[in-house]
Parts: C-alpha cells; structure tokens; sequence
C-alpha cells in the first residue's frame, strides 16, 4: 500500500482561486520572494486579471489537509460485513449516478447541437445551465412530467420559469419530441432610471477600467455586450468616433463620443485587439457588483444598487426621447430594428415642467463648443453671448 503522504501534496492542495472575482481559472506567473528567502507562487487570473500570490495561511491550511488525509487511510477501514449491508445501497446510488451522468452527457450534445444551428453564445450558457439545474433537483430529461413538476416546485420569476420552458423545448427540438409546455406570463416591470448624478458618482468610484467601460454605456446606450467586444479598430482617435458592432440582430451605429470618454480609452493599455480584454464578460461582472457596492456603502446611496449594465441603455434613451420627443431617432440610436421595442420610452417617466436647469454663458466660438459637448442645450443669444442650459 502506498501512503497518501508519499504522494504529491498538489493532490490534496486546495486550488487557489483569485480573490477579486473568485474565478479559479489560473496562470502560473513566476515567483515572489519573501523576507526569509522562501519564494511564494504568483498567479495570474485568466477572467480579471488580477495577479496575486497565495498566502502562509492557505499553504498550512493545504499540510493539515494532507495530514488529515494521511491519518484517514489508516484509521477508517470498513470490515466485511459492513461492506456486505452496504452493498445494496451502493447498487441504488451508481444507478442513479449513471442516470445523472447520461443527462450531463446529454446536456454537453444539446449545447454543441444549438452551438452548430446558430444560436448565441449567451443563449447556449443560458439554456444549457437550466437544464443542468433542473436535472440536479430531480428533473429527467427524456420525462416532460418530471421537468414540469421541477419548474413548478421552484422559487423562480415568472421570467425564470419561461426561460426554463423555452429551454426544454429547444431541447425537445433536437431529439424530435414532443410535450404540452406550461404556460408562465412574463411580469412586464419598468425599468429604473437613476439620476445623472448617481450615474456620474458610481463611473468616478469605480477603477480605471470599469469607468471607462460605464462612461462607453453612457454615451453611446450599447449592450454591454457591443461594448465589451470593442476593438482598438473601432476607435476613430482622429474623428473621435465608436463604431459599435451589433448584437441580438439590432442594427450597426457609430457614435461621437466626448473628450473625456476618448482620454478614457486612451488610458486603458493594449494588451490586445480588444479594448477591455478578450476574457468573457461574465467573470467581470463580479469585479463590477463588488466595486458598485462598495461605492453604495461609500456613498450611502443603496439606489446605487439598482443599476445595472443595462440601466445605462435605458437612462440614454429616456434622456434623448425627453429632449427630442423624436421615437424615430431613439430608435435609431438604440438600434432597434421595430419601433415596438422602442416605445417603451415614451412611458418611463413624466418630468416636471418645473425641473431646475444648469444656465452657463459663452462668449466665444470655443466656449460654445465646450458646452455641448458636456452636454449644454442653446436657448439664446443676448447682448453678444450665448444662453445654453442643462438638466441638473
């Protein structure tokens, strides 16, 4: 018999996982030295990019585990007859096993399946870890029965649920079968639009990256997406342009971004062909939840929880309808390819006629050009100056 303690420690070491976003997907980047001459491995987070190192305390907690182990072989050793009573139970539990890892098998096929007809990357994850889901609390996927009963035990939205339908369907799509779906109605809510101040507040508490990428949402209402798949060749430094690629099946814009916003992306390093890295965008979204909260509690402000990536969209359009009162050109801005999608911006908010404005003065040619590009509306000329006013 071989000791447990004369093999690797790496096979009981627990994997290290980056602490800022938790992902356990790792590069190996070199060594630190330490005070006493005992190097430390650095690594390198494939998601964030965040580098760090593991510490003392997780290398004694990986021995104690090692130990442990090593005390276990020895000590807990099962006698024949108890191997005999439980051999009935050990057949019940590999059938089940072998059930649950035909459905695991499956669910790999069906997400290779909508992989080759086309669907999006977000509807593949969406669709594929629903069915996972499903099949861990109890669900057969060659039963619709079973998947029913699931669905309806669950705490979900109504949202929710209709994703999971519309998941199984697509499965049922691809082994030719059949099933009476349930049916869930889709709560339609109104989405919350933030101040521009609370806006303003949450893009300057964040790190470099993740203003840069708010400050994008915010001028040009992209789905953080588009926004995410940017490349350096999108940028037009000279005409200060953005050309955003669509997604969902919108239409292509490009977009006069601010000063600010160009300094912005300047700033950011070139690590590669995309703007904010070529990691998916679903590992950042922890980085992002982390710093929002911590500049809620910074601030005091918990509405500061509520916004999303998406709330930036809805905050262009709403602003842009409310000053143009044109649904042609929020349309067009948005991308929408049906003005049904567009329409709901027309009822998200009633503004008062009573509303405070910003009045500032140019003199000059320069001046002028300053203020509208921050954001300034003209409203007159008086006594050899412009009036130019904005929302507070």
């Amino acid at each position: 018999m071989v000791r447990l303690a004369d093999r690797k420690m790496s096979s009981f070491a627990p994997a290290p996982f980056c602490p800022e976003c938790r992902s356990t997907k790792l590069f190996r980047d070199g060594f630190r030295t330490l005070k006493n001459a005992i190097k430390v491995q650095r690594w390198l987070c494939r998601e964030c990019g965040y580098r760090f190192s593991k510490p003392l305390r997780l290398r004694k907690i990986q021995q104690r585990r090692l130990n442990t182990a090593d005390a276990l072989q020895f000590s807990n050793q099962i006698c024949a007859l108890e191997a005999k009573n439980l051999e009935p139970q050990t057949e019940i539990n590999t059938v089940a096993g072998e059930n649950l890892q035909d459905n695991k098998g499956k669910i790999i096929e069906f997400a290779w399946w909508m992989k080759k007809q086309g669907y999006k990357e977000g509807t593949v994850v969406c669709r594929s870890k629903l069915l996972k889901v499903m099949v861990k609390r109890g669900a057969n996927l060659y039963d619709p029965e079973t998947i029913k009963d699931v669905i309806a035990k669950q705490t979900w939205s109504e949202g929710r649920k209709e994703n999971a339908v519309n998941a199984y369907s697509t499965f049922l799509k691809m082994i030719g079968g059949t099933w009476s779906p349930p049916i869930y109605g889709r709560i339609q809510k109104l989405p919350f639009i933030p101040k521009e101040e609370e806006i303003d507040a949450l893009i300057a508490s964040c790190a470099p990256k993740a203003a840069t990428l708010l400050q994008t949402l915010k001028e040009t209402a992209a789905r953080v997406g588009e926004a995410w798949a940017l490349q350096w060749t999108d940028v037009d430094i000279e005409n200060r342009t953005l050309r955003i690629t669509p997604e969902k099946g919108s239409n292509p814009r490009i977009f006069k971004i601010s000063p600010k916003l160009m300094s912005m992306l300047l700033a950011l390093p070139r690590k590669g062909n995309c703007i904010f890295g070529s990691y998916p965008l679903r590992g950042y979204r922890t980085c992002f939840t982390r710093q929002r909260k911590k500049a809620a509690r910074k601030l005091g402000n918990p509405r500061l929880l509520q916004i999303t990536f998406h709330t930036f969209r809805h905050w262009k359009a709403t602003m842009e309808y409310h000053k143009t009162k044109d649904i042609l050109y929020v349309m067009k801005l948005l991308g929408h390819k049906s003005i049904k999608n567009t329409l709901i911006y027309t009822q998200l908010i009633e503004f008062d006629d009573n509303d405070q404005f910003v009045c500032k003065v140019a003199k000059t040619v320069k001046e002028a050009s300053e203020l509208i590009e921050s954001g300034f509306e003209y409203v007159c000329a008086m006594d050899d100056a412009k009036l130019f006013k904005k929302r507070k």
